[in-house]
Parts: C-alpha cells; structure tokens; sequence
C-alpha cells in the first residue's frame, strides 16, 4: 500500500484526502473549518494560523477515517485559494492578517497600479492578463501604503499554499500557476515580471522578496521534523509543488487537455478549460494563468457563488437541506424577481465596488422560495457570462464538470445545465482541488524517482485512473427551460446595464 495525501486550503475551510495509489482509490477525508474577517469597506481576511490549526485537525481526521498508519503516506501535494497575501519578516514571522481574494479593499491600489501599466492594454502586453481588484499585487501595494512600519520588514511574498508549503517544508517557494494569480508574473515567459514590480516598490525590497519559482512535477523537498512530528508523518515525506485551488482542482476534475471545461459552484464562481499554449484573450475578463500541470489555465472567476446563496440561507435561517426544499419550490424567473448578488463586489464583470440587490419585487412574488431561486439563478447568470466569454474565443462547452458545493444540488445543476445550453455532470470525487493535489504529489513523487518518464503521460495516466464522473448526476438541458433560461437571462443582461452602464454586453 502505497498512500499519498492532498490538502486544500479554501475560504471556507481546509479539506484533506488520503489516496490509495495502488487500489486507485480515496481511503479517508477530514475537513476544518475557517473564521473569516470581513467588514462592509471589503475587507476579507484570515489569520495564516488558523490554516495551520485546520490543517493539522482536518489531517488527523482523514487518516483516522481511512485507518491507516500516517507513515505510510509517501508524498503529499497543497492546494490555496489564491490571490492571498501572506508577507513574512526574516524569521519566518507572517507580518499581517492575509487578505483574501475576494477582498476589495484594495481597488483604489489596483487602479492605480492598472493606471501605471497603460491601463488594460498595457497590462495585457506587459503581463498577458490584466491586474484585477482580487490578485495579489494591489495587496501589497496596499500593506506598503498603510503599513510602513511592517513593510521595512517584509522579507518574503508568499501566496496561501506557499505559506503552508513553508510551514510542512521550511522552503520558501512559488509555483507558476498560482504566481501567475499575483499580477506579478508574465504568464507567457513565466517569469516574475520586474517592471511591473518596481512600479509598487523601486527599492528592490519586493524584488527580493520574491521567491524563486518551481515549476509543477517537481517536490520542493521534505518535512520539517517539527511537521513530520505534529502530522504523525515520516521525515522523508515528500512535499510536492501544489498549486492554486483552480489549477489542482483541474488535475482534480481531468481537466489537463483541450476540450474540456471545469465549472466550480464554490464560495465563488469559476470556469476554466486547459490549453497548450498562452492565451491571448480578446477580453481582459479571461485571466490567462498558467496551470500547474506545465500548460495554460483560461479562466473566468465570479466573486459570489454560494457565498452568496449562503446569505440568503443565513438570512431565512435553513440549513442546505431546507435551501434546496424551497428552491424546488419555485419556478423558473423566480416569479419575476430579479436579483443582482455582488455581495462581495464582482471581478467579471468588473465592478469591485458593487453591491447586492433585489429587482421587481411586489406583494405575491417576494417569497422565501422566490429568494432563494432569485439568488441561484443570479449567481449562475454570472458564471453564463463567462461562457459567452469563451465561447467568443473559440472555447466550446460540450461538457462541464461541475464541482464545489452548489454542485450537489440536483436543482442548482438543472439550472446550469438550462442556463448555459449544455449537459453537465458532477465528478465522482467532489473535492477536487484536494484530489488533484494528491495526484500532483503522486506525480512529482514518480519524476523524482525516476526523472526518464514522459512527464505529461504520466499525469494523463494518474488522472484517468483516478478521476471518474458521477453518472447518475449527468444533466441534461431541457429544451423548454433552456428556451425560457435565454430570455431570462437576457432580462438579467438588461438589469446589469442598467444598475451599471459601465458594463460591456
């Protein structure tokens, strides 16, 4: 028996899978959850300590569940969510609380920094994306500006899987996939970007602080005796490269070759496909990250998915099984309430000041199961106009895996199935990111053992064996509701332009 384990560090919380390469299978889970920092200006933020402490609860748990002798697990691979800011002194000290990506805060930094590199062309020629609200750079712009003090002792720039990668190894490394969510890196060289860097600080301290970037297949090196011994894991076990969240959730869901599209109904919204070369978006809205499988990650990332209906459900005070009762409930168009759901602002389209509101609402149709079919559908309209998105640069759906939390409601994949005119199925496994850090580990683990191999048909290998799809989720559009889902939709584009004129249809 030979085991390998995957973390993912996400918003919400820290998952863990214990996989079982030689029977191809998942032996146990563990799962902690996070606080979260929030406040009405968009500060989103967490303590790095508190992944820490969850990754260690959510690990003992999962090899408790799957029953085996943690010093059996041979590698084991990190998954973040990105565009965190995670700034570390010399000593290894983390200087701020992270701010998240989904906090706004710093949009005056990342206008102002956008502004310096020529605006969205600019940006697109210098970095081949453009600099959003939620990446990295405009929060380190940010801590400069508001923090001196902490920045005269900023000494690394490290990213949320970095951080806990530093903490299992003590090595302090980057990985192209989730660098090239920082704004800091031209994601066609995959290179740090200099210019782009010294027009936040010319001093050469964030230059510096940059750490140097590996690239995926490759182990970072082993535990820390301090983690070994913390995690009940052997000394000599590897750590590999990981990743961003959506870069290990596309090892995760197989999404390592063209053709296929990736949907996660997470706490945001995000749609990716897989490419081998760079992409050269007409829209700045495609962020053209590198992957952590050695190609390229088109994305679109919506910032309220079930962050949002997660309001919704707090505000009624149901649990999710009470949620999906009452979505049932309603009929398609929410009886003809209307809903724009930017309760943490919006990256596409890009209004990072926008707020959430409700459309249209009289005395018959302001229902609780109107509610919540209004915020399903709005949230799912977003994730719809990123298709179009891709659609318009010759990125077709003809299947989309459906991850992340929304996606085990059979109400909610109906709707994306009618909404975006194309089957979906959920994957066997649902934590993705976490299974496709487990699977990266397996395959940096098997290039370090014997580098001869052919890098790319390994992982094609790893991943057919252990990516399977649900069958029994596999949806299909239905053509009335499709019919109806397109005007529907149209009537949300309509809204949008109205509430926000700035707004490119």
């Amino acid at each position: 028996m030979t085991l390998y384990a995957g973390i993912d560090c996400g918003t919400q919380g820290t998952k863990v899978v214990i996989v079982d390469s030689d029977q191809g299978v998942i032996l146990g889970e563990g799962s902690a959850a996070h606080r979260l920092i929030s406040d009405s200006r968009g500060r989103r933020e967490q303590q790095a300590d508190w992944w820490i402490a969850a990754l260690i609860a959510a690990f003992r748990q999962a090899v408790a569940d799957a029953g085996v002798d943690a010093q059996q697990i041979k590698a084991l691979g990190v998954s973040g969510q990105q565009h965190g800011f995670v700034p570390l002194d010399k000593q290894g000290n983390v200087l701020h609380s992270v701010k998240l990506w989904c906090d706004t805060e710093t949009a005056a930094e990342n206008d102002q920094l956008l502004q310096q590199l020529g605006g969205v062309k600019g940006s697109l020629d210098q970095l081949g994306l453009m600099v959003a609200t939620g990446y990295t750079a405009s929060k380190i712009l940010w801590f400069k500006t508001h923090h001196p003090e902490l920045w005269a002792r900023l000494h690394t720039v490290l990213l949320p899987h970095d951080y806990l990668n530093y903490w299992l190894t003590g090595e302090r490394v980057a990985e192209y996939g989730d660098a090239s969510g920082t704004g800091l890196l031209n994601v066609r060289s995959r290179e740090w970007d200099r210019r782009t860097v010294e027009l936040i600080d010319d001093s050469g301290r964030l230059w510096n602080a940059l750490p140097p970037l590996k690239s995926a297949g490759s182990c970072i090196g082993t535990l820390r005796p301090e983690a070994a011994e913390t995690l009940g894991l052997a000394p000599a076990t590897r750590v590999s490269t990981g990743g961003g969240d959506n870069m290990m959730a596309a090892i995760g869901s197989g999404n390592i070759a063209s053709g296929t599209v990736t949907m996660s109904l997470g706490t945001s919204g995000t749609l990716f496909a897989w490419s081998d070369a760079p992409v050269v978006a007409d829209s700045e809205m495609i962020a053209g990250f590198c992957a952590s499988s050695n190609g390229w990650l088109p994305l679109i990332c919506t910032m309220n998915m079930t962050s949002a209906t997660t309001s919704v459900q707090t505000l009624l005070q149901e649990d999710i099984a009470g949620f999906n009762e009452l979505l049932a409930q309603a009929a398609p168009g929410a009886g003809g309430v209307e809903m724009l759901p930017f309760f943490n602002g919006e990256r596409v389209p890009q209004l990072p000041h926008a707020r959430a509101s409700l459309h249209n609402l009289d005395s018959d149709n302001f229902t609780r199961a109107n509610l919540c079919m209004a915020v399903v559908e709005s949230a799912t309209y977003g994730l719809r106009y990123g298709l179009d998105l891709f659609r318009q640069q010759g990125i077709e759906a003809r299947e989309i895996r459906l991850t992340g939390g929304g996606a085990r409601s059979a109400h909610w994949r109906q709707i994306v199935a009618d909404v975006m005119g194309c089957p979906v199925v959920c994957l066997h496994v649902q934590e993705a990111a976490a299974l496709g850090g487990a699977i990266q580990a397996m395959w940096a683990s098997a290039l370090a053992d014997d580098p001869q191999q052919e890098a790319s048909a390994l992982l094609a290998s790893l991943c057919q064996r252990f990516v399977s799809l649900e069958e029994s989720t596999r949806t299909q559009p239905d053509a009335a509701r499709q019919a109806q889902y397109e005007e529907l939709y149209q009537r949300y584009l309509q809204r949008l332009q109205q509430a926000y004129p700035e707004v490119q249809l």
